[in-house]
């Protein structure tokens, strides 16, 4: 008895330091910094493509200073793709973590219509592809188009991609379908979703010794299988520390693939407008973490801190132009193919009682209800 309660004793101290390790390592690496001084720092030359719509109401492009010095390698742009964003406690493997992510995808497709018009699809791969090259992926993407008009987007571990139709709509530019795409495929860079269900893991195993030693010793064991105590973990919420960091790695990698960070500001202004006109309207993609004064401001910093100013940006391109028109006619044709009269149609049973006759009378009848009738023979 005696050398289980050593060997209980000793598995309660390692899961207490292996948990206390996991919650104590940080999610973002990024110290603050002071805001530069406007007088000192030249504004960016930007050159826009003839494509490019008015610019939205809202806060000025981010002054950029024309060099910068990282203090990190996580800081310095020169350096995506030779850095490992993504290191920390983790009990996946990538190869356990692309087969997770394939799992999770397989049941979203199995619940969602994908759009499968080849030009809307290569196009947006083609986008995605080009962030994903210029990140610090160590994993394939798999990209794809959802027909739904939530404007929604997100990225499952181990890189498959999923984009709603709906967010191609609100985009006004290249850049702005661009910069959240960027900010999905941070998640993925930097492993939030397996570092999630790590820590539900481990928070799992940290309680076995703490049964273990309770009044109820061994049997403490059995009662805690029979309970199944499980602790939740999603792939797609993550901590405010997550999300800042996934601004701040989407910021370098829509930068370093040559768009305009300052169109994921833009972005943000825009939903955060609507919002105050109509509460409620946040697409689920900031419905977690909505693009608070304090978010924009941090994602302005970030921008005049470690991204220095270029001469040319990309800002929208015809293409992008062209392929949301030719979504704008699939996404309408599919509505009114799906309203046209003689398709058969679902009705609720809320539905169906409120037509249901309400008087005892015998002779009331209710047109909605299926009648049989006798054919008239037909007479020589």
């Amino acid at each position: 008895m005696q050398a289980i309660l050593r060997h209980a004793l000793k598995l309660a101290l390692v899961s207490a330091l292996v948990l206390g390790s996991a919650f104590a390592a940080p999610q973002s690496q990024d110290p603050p910094a002071p805001t530069p001084d406007p007088a000192k720092t030249p504004p960016p030359a930007q050159q826009q493509t003839p494509q490019q719509t008015p610019p939205q109401a809202g806060s000025q492009p981010v002054q950029q200073k024309d060099t910068v010095t990282p203090k990190n390698s996580k800081e310095d742009v020169e350096a995506i793709g030779n850095r490992n964003v993504g290191k920390g406690i983790n009990l996946y493997s990538l190869e356990r973590e692309i087969s997770l992510g394939k799992g999770l995808a397989q049941e979203v497709e199995r619940s969602s219509k994908l759009i499968d018009d080849p030009i809307v699809t290569e196009y947006v791969n083609r986008v995605g592809q080009n962030l994903v090259r210029n990140s610090d992926a160590r994993v394939p993407f798999t990209i794809k188009v959802i027909d739904s008009d939530e404007v929604n987007a997100f990225a499952l571990p181990g890189g498959f991609f999923y984009v709603n139709s709906g967010l191609i709509l609100r985009a006004q530019e290249e850049s702005e379908l661009a910069g959240v795409m960027a900010h999905e495929i941070s998640h993925v860079t930097a492993r939030h979703g397996t570092k999630n269900a790590t820590k539900g893991e481990l928070m799992q195993l940290a309680t076995i010794p703490l049964i273990l030693l309770g009044p109820g010793g061994w049997a403490g064991y059995g009662i805690y299988q029979g309970l199944n105590l499980a602790i939740p973990v999603t792939y797609l919420k993550f901590s405010r520390d997550a999300e800042r960091e996934a601004d701040f790695l989407g910021l370098q990698y829509m930068y370093k693939a040559g768009y305009d960070p300052n169109s994921y500001v833009t972005f943000f202004e825009r939903i955060q407008a609507d919002e105050k006109r109509r509460p409620g309207t946040i697409p689920k993609v900031f419905s977690t973490h909505p693009p608070t004064p304090e978010r924009i401001e941090n994602t302005q910093k970030e921008i005049a801190r470690i991204l220095p100013a270029r001469q040319e940006y990309i800002v929208t391109t015809s293409e992008f132009d062209s392929v949301k028109s030719r979504l704008r006619n699939i996404m309408f044709s599919r509505k009114v193919n799906d309203n046209a009269p003689g398709k058969p149609t679902l009705r609720t049973k809320t539905e169906q009682s409120k037509k249901q006759p309400t008087s005892t009378d015998p002779s009331s009848t209710d047109d909605d209800r299926p009648t049989l009738k006798r054919r008239p023979d037909s007479q020589p």
